[in-house]
């Protein structure tokens, strides 16, 4: 969507967007409007019981200089800047496929201007709800088609235009993070993955080196590569870098895991739902997304993305439960279950990042577990972090930007639980504490000194109904928060 501003409604727009603040109706400034328009737009809002909740809305059909008039009151709540993107998202929503092209939103009609800020959000807010994936749907009956495709800021306060360049780059960072998600598993697999994203950001300053199979090979990278060895596909190791301050060590590494499907290899899942596993690779995806957002923004960070990417298949030569791999740091481990697979992805993904970057600050994402779905549901994603101050900032930044994490625990009666009797530790621990056992695994393959956080976002990159900024399918979750957590502690 394209996002305009302008200090006045452009004359030939038929529909115009009012955000209206919580019981601020009468506060409504329609000097725009005559007599009879103002009646019909008050009289609408009446009817709709319309009191400026956070992406309500009324609607009115009107006349004005002889051109009919279709006016969308939306409801921005008591004037946050989430409750402003909220609106933003309900405005897209109401009007993706409905025939209109262009809305003018005017914010003068609130009788006093928002921040800047909020009325960015308002904006990111809209266009990040209109993005779809219809490239497959030959058969898409007209009404059904997108048409909306420009927004109007009208009456925007000073700063508003420097605000959303920030919120563009983190919506271009979310579509294709959403795209490679969405996409099918015979469309996205590692190789393609990497050629995906290498001309997606082209042009935009990041370094990008791969890995193949034979490459990891000889730097013992045995846990990833078990995983992948059961498909036909090659396994690549995904590495981007951002130097926004100059060379010099990373201050940060963002470690996706990237499974492009998940059968559950030999472990093999149900049936019901495996169709589902394609978007096993969000943490990947968030990765790179978040990458493609700092990039564009001119992060003045030095960041580093590594997404390891295989495929995990039941062939004949498939990691079979009860092998023992030998991971790059010289750790074993002994498998008992190859549907716990995304741990030994990161966990080679994790030592490779820190000996050849020695990074400061580390944050892994992934859909790891089911019991983390269980625990928190579609709301929260999961944060384990062995220094408190990392998971402060990371939790203040999920409540700013949107995407919100809560906090587990992690304890050395938790680290008990997976060790081996014939293997430095196992890849599963009891039912129990599922999650926490997965974050510690993981935690044993982080040296001394460097702060750690894991986020296990299995409940959150995809959606099975619309929220206020997505359709039903891929969320983007983590673009975001990466984004903001970057701005906050690391760009001085």
């Amino acid at each position: 969507m394209h996002i305009e501003f302008s200090a006045e409604r452009p004359g030939a727009t038929s529909t115009i967007a009012l955000p209206v603040e919580k019981d601020g109706l009468d506060r409504l400034d329609l000097a725009g409007f005559d007599a009879v328009a103002q009646a019909i737009i008050r009289a609408a809002a009446k009817a709709a019981r319309f009191d400026g909740e956070a992406a309500a809305s009324a609607e009115a059909m009107t006349v004005t200089a002889d051109a009919p008039l279709h006016v969308f009151l939306v409801g921005v709540g008591s004037g946050s800047d989430a409750e402003y993107e909220r609106a933003g998202g309900a405005l897209a929503a109401r009007f993706l496929t409905s025939g209109v092209k262009a809305v003018a939103v005017d914010f003068g009609a609130l009788g006093g201007a928002p921040a800047p800020l909020a009325a960015a959000r308002f904006a990111a807010g809209a266009a990040q709800r209109a993005w779809r994936l219809d490239v497959y749907r030959t058969k898409l009956a007209e009404r059904a088609k997108p048409t909306l495709s420009s927004l109007t800021l009208v009456g925007a306060p000073d700063g508003t235009q420097a605000a959303w360049a920030g919120f563009d780059a983190v919506t271009q960072g979310l579509a294709l993070t959403r795209t490679l998600v969405a996409e099918p598993p015979n469309v996205i697999y590692p190789e393609s993955f990497v050629a995906r994203v290498q001309a997606d950001v082209a042009g935009l300053g990041l370094e990008i080196s791969v890995l193949g199979e034979a490459e990891m090979a000889a730097l013992g990278m045995g846990a990833l590569l078990g995983v992948s060895q059961g498909s036909v596909r090659d396994a690549q190791l995904l590495v981007l870098q951002w130097k926004g301050k100059g060379e010099g060590d990373p201050d940060l590494a963002l470690v996706g895991k990237g499974v492009t499907f998940d059968t559950g290899g030999i472990s093999l899942k149900p049936g019901p739902g495996m169709e589902d596993m394609k978007w096993d690779m969000g943490g990947a995806g968030a990765v790179v997304g978040a990458m493609k957002a700092l990039a564009l923004r001119k992060a003045r960070a030095n960041v580093v993305g590594v997404c390891g990417l295989v495929e995990n298949m039941p062939d004949g030569n498939a990691q079979r439960p009860g092998d023992v791999v030998t991971s790059m740091s010289g750790q074993t481990i002994e498998i008992l279950n190859t549907d716990a697979e995304g741990r030994l992805v990161l966990c080679d993904a994790l030592t490779w990042v820190q000996k050849n970057y020695r990074p400061k600050t580390i944050v892994d994402l992934a859909t790891l577990t089911g019991a983390m779905i269980v625990a928190l549901g579609n709301e929260h994603g999961g944060c384990f972090a062995n220094d408190d101050s990392l998971a402060e900032q990371l939790l203040a930044a999920g409540k700013s930007s949107g995407d919100l994490l809560w906090r587990f625990p992690l304890s050395d009666a938790y680290n008990k639980l997976i060790d081996s009797p014939i293997a430095d530790m196992k890849n599963v621990g009891p039912r129990g504490a599922g999650s926490i056992t997965a974050a510690q695994f993981l935690l044993r393959f982080i040296d001394k000194g460097v702060r750690w956080a894991h986020l296990d976002i299995a409940g959150m990159v995809w959606a099975d109904k619309p929220g206020a900024t997505w359709d039903k399918g891929a969320t983007g979750f983590g673009v975001r928060l990466l984004d903001r957590f970057v701005a906050d502690n690391f760009e001085g």
